[in-house]
């Protein structure tokens, strides 16, 4: 019986476990999963190997996505003052020119000179009827050429720009300006239009054909994109070129951040993701300070875009995820990536785990395994009325914070009195945001410092419509203090969202809820385009967004010190007996203290043995359980009396499994074997 046991590799039934488990020198069923997490603790979770991958690689990979994302803005700069250009009086002094063709109309109370009408006249046969010595004495006295009675016409010919502060963009090349100046708006939003569709190409790439390989594509259409940017002649070819770059933003700065967490332990997860935010923002700071020394938006575009065509040499050193392998059941090229990490670290590789690695390699080279795997679908989250409730007040929760994010850091260059510097303290005050939300994500929770944060930043971008008009200093520390906040619970909704939903839908989930929310990124631009008619408009706005979507976070179930849901049925029952109460706890105790694996089997705990460590028990837990339709003529007393000690156990599913306890691991969207998953985040 136990040699029918050992060589039947699709077949597991609770009995054969036990039976198994009373014989110590069987051996292992081939079967059974190999988990990372088990091994890096023993080879290193953050030793050299990987210090030098993250802190040499991956991070500085995040920086192309802050540069190309926003150095947009400051290309799409619009001079302060302009007016319709008439050729027939380029001869002339640009004040003569302004003085005799631009009428003047009432702006802030003051007559300042129109930007988009000039006077309806023939100009070459007014200048013939005045003697040119006379000219200068009649434009002062506008009256004697009966300038009144002249029409209004708009600009056909063109504009004239004072390039006092801003000399070069797009605007003064393709004149986006009056009629036409809504369209560096369409340019932001077809920027953010190409971003669902690119982390949906790129998530298909990256998981079918690996980590390295989707970088480096996604970091192609990057830089072909800047390119054509740079080489545009007209507005259309630079808006096509905005898409094309749109598609790799979120991509870009993904896919190494994925492999960063898929090489580090379970622990270190968390600092990894607040060390790529803060890079990610560190490469913002660096763009404030390229667009104020370089303002040729031409040149701009190749200073942000030239010196990541240096990230090709990643390629001789930047590894394949071993997860990514294991999961293709590529072992071979996993096992030489662990040893060299092995190696690196100073640590000894197991050999028990390279005997075990090398044994399926061999069986791999003689058949191919099939696994099935239960489909699960986006309905699967909305048929039950809690994981509805939760999936519809997650996705609403998320689209109004990274709306809300995005929103504020366009908008941060069009306040305060120098745009350089407003843009550069946005980002500045991101870094301390970051610091205090990662203490408060493991002392108060995720769902209020969530909500506050949200509400708080709301109510600061809300109390700016109370300031007179010429409080410029006051509303750009009012949105400083907001864009702090919508930070940090930026921070914060990305692992919130991924505890709350299930681990067996937690990649659908996490993917539904962020392409919703990326539809927020398409219309936000046309929310900061109303700024130009009042400043503090969009701020408003924002603030109300953002003040609702964290109260719908309050009605989340908290998810610190709690045990996390993996199959849909338990995601159910997790939070299904919510109270107001829960609501006004803020900081939630741990009630139980879970044990330190990542999860347990209740069917193999029930029946371990005291001598069985806590990585067997990982292991049992993990294996990919196939059962077939078998025949069993013994009876339910026949079991129970074999001897076995079965009597007293309880019979459980193989799917049952105990909930996980989640602490400050920042967990992604992952497959079923625990492999990451691309996600649209930026």
């Amino acid at each position: 019986m136990t040699s029918e046991i050992v060589d039947s590799e699709d077949e597991y039934d609770e009995i054969s476990e036990l039976r198994q488990r009373t014989k110590p020198e069987a051996q292992e069923s081939v079967d059974e999963a190999f988990d990372l997490d088990d091994l890096l603790p023993i080879i290193g979770e953050f030793g050299k190997y990987q210090k030098l991958l993250v802190f040499g690689i991956c991070l500085p990979a995040c920086i192309p996505c802050g540069f190309c994302a926003f150095n947009q803005l400051f290309m799409a700069d619009t001079p302060d003052d302009y007016w319709c250009r008439v050729p027939q009086l380029q001869h002339l002094d640009i004040e003569e020119r302004k003085l005799l063709a631009i009428p003047k109309e009432q702006e802030n109370g003051e007559l300042v000179y129109s930007k988009c009408f000039t006077y309806g006249v023939n100009w070459t046969e007014l200048l013939e009827s005045l003697d040119a010595a006379d000219i200068r004495g009649n434009l002062t006295n506008l009256p004697l050429l009966n300038s009144s009675s002249w029409p209004l016409v708009k600009c056909s010919e063109g504009w004239e720009y004072n390039t006092s502060r801003v000399w070069s963009s797009i605007v003064i090349d393709f004149d986006l300006v009056c009629d036409q100046d809504i369209y560096p708006t369409i340019g932001l939003a077809a920027l953010n239009t190409g971003g669902p569709v690119g982390v949906y190409l790129f998530g298909l790439l990256n998981d079918r054909a690996g980590r390295r390989l989707s970088y480096f594509t996604c970091l192609a259409t990057l830089l072909a994109g800047s390119l054509m940017t740079s080489l545009s002649q007209d507005f259309w070819t630079w808006a096509g070129s905005r898409v094309i770059v749109g598609l790799t933003i979120p991509a870009v700065y993904q896919i190494p951040f994925i492999i960063s967490l898929e090489l580090v332990g379970e622990k270190y997860r968390s600092f990894v993701t607040v060390m790529t935010c803060t890079f990610y923002t560190s490469g913002i700071m660096l763009l404030s300070l390229v667009t104020y020394l370089e303002r040729d938006w031409v040149r701009l575009s190749y200073i942000t875009s030239l010196p990541f065509y240096a990230y090709f040499l990643y390629m001789f050193v930047m590894p394949e995820s071993p997860r990514w392998l294991l999961m293709r059941g590529r072992l071979e090229e996993a096992l030489k990536i662990l040893e060299r990490m092995a190696l690196i670290n100073g640590r000894q590789f197991p050999e028990a785990v390279h005997s075990k690695l090398e044994a399926q390699i061999r069986r791999d080279k003689l058949k191919s395994q099939k696994k099935k795997v239960a489909n699960v679908g986006l309905m699967d989250l909305c048929r039950t009325p809690n994981m509805r409730l939760k999936t519809i007040l997650i996705t609403l929760s998320w689209f109004a914070n990274e709306t809300v994010y995005l929103g504020l850091s366009y908008y941060g260059p069009s306040l305060g009195t120098n745009q350089y510097v407003s843009f550069f303290l946005s980002a500045v005050v991101e870094l301390p945001s970051y610091l205090c939300c990662w203490y408060f994500m493991d002392t108060w929770g995720r769902r209020w410092p969530l909500s506050l944060s949200m509400m708080l930043g709301g109510i600061a971008c809300i109390i700016t419509v109370m300031l007179p008009d010429d409080a410029v200093d006051e509303t750009l520390i009012l949105y400083l203090i907001s864009k702090a906040l919508l930070s940090a619970s930026f921070l914060i909704i990305y692992p919130f969202a991924g505890e709350l939903y299930p681990t067996q839908v937690r990649g659908i989930g996490i993917g539904a809820s962020s392409y919703i929310g990326g539809l927020g990124l398409i219309v936000i631009p046309f929310v900061t385009y109303l700024g130009k008619e009042n400043l503090k408009l969009p701020l408003v706005i924002m603030g109300f967004v953002s003040v609702m979507g964290g109260m719908t976070g309050l009605r989340l179930p908290e998810t610190l010190h709690h045990r996390l849901p993996q199959t849909i049925e338990e995601g159910e029952e997790f939070g299904k007996n919510w109270q107001l109460k829960d609501c006004c706890r803020c900081k939630p105790q741990p009630e139980i203290l879970s044990p330190p694996t990542s999860y347990e089997n209740l069917d193999v705990l029930g029946g371990s043995s005291n001598n069985e460590s806590e990585v067997e028990l990982e292991l049992k837990d993990n294996r990919r359980m196939h059962q077939k339709p078998r025949i069993d003529e013994r009876t339910p007393l026949d079991l129970g009396s074999s001897g076995s000690g079965l009597s007293s156990r309880p019979v459980h599913r193989p799917s049952m499994k105990r909930l996980v306890r989640q602490m400050s691991v920042m967990d992604t969207q992952r497959t079923h074997d625990g492999t990451m998953q691309l996600t649209h985040w930026i």
